[in-house]
């Protein structure tokens, strides 16, 4: 089944800095897999090595899934690795300032929903996440916001953007080619039918 992709919801991760580019996601050294299997633990980890205190090595930020970046993440070499990484650490979501684009456009074909939302939004959600990681974060694909509210009743609502293509294909699913596939089985059988030396093959 196709899964359409309108909302994304949970604790979040703050780390909100420019230029991170997708050699600090993923260090080089784990390019060498052959699946993706396996990436998630070593997202960040020569950053989490040279300081302790990044937010990807605090057991408060543990689980969350939207990560609170700043601008042009994601920049560097198109590595594929990078959002696969951050999405098998468990990251589903991204609100920062800017993305670069192939990162942008690896993320979305993931599942990955990126949305852009202002400095002052991004610091003011940084505050809040940080002073509560317990804070639920949720980002709304069709009305385009998020909205972040601790346990304690503060809350933080703005707007986010995203690219009309690529909100398109999340909401609707066009991103899961797989689930198209799975979903299109029938029209799949029906052309096998009609093709004779296909015949052998059909299940």
């Amino acid at each position: 089944m196709v899964q359409a992709i309108t909302q994304v919801t949970g604790s979040a991760v703050p780390l909100l800095l420019d230029d991170i580019d997708t050699d600090r996601i993923i260090p080089a050294r784990f390019l060498r897999c052959v699946t993706f299997d396996g990436l998630g633990e070593h997202a960040f980890e020569d950053d989490r090595i040279q300081d302790p205190s990044h937010p990807f090595n605090q057991a408060q930020f543990q689980g969350g899934k939207i990560l609170v970046a700043g601008r042009n993440f994601g920049c560097g070499s198109s590595r594929e690795h990078a959002p696969q990484a951050l999405m098998r650490w468990g990251i589903q979501a991204i609100i920062a300032e800017s993305y670069a684009e192939i990162f942008f456009g690896n993320c979305v074909s993931l599942g990955i929903p990126c949305v852009r939302a202002s400095r002052a939004d991004l610091e003011a959600l940084t505050k809040l996440i940080s002073a509560d990681p317990r804070t639920t974060v949720a980002i709304d694909l069709l009305a385009q916001t998020v909205t972040a509210q601790s346990t304690g009743g503060q809350q933080v609502k703005a707007a986010v953007q995203i690219p009309p293509g690529a909100k398109q294909s999340l909401t609707t699913g066009g991103w899961d080619f797989l689930g198209q596939l799975l979903d299109g089985e029938p029209e799949v059988r029906a052309q096998v039918a009609k093709i004779p030396y296909l015949q052998k093959f059909a299940v």
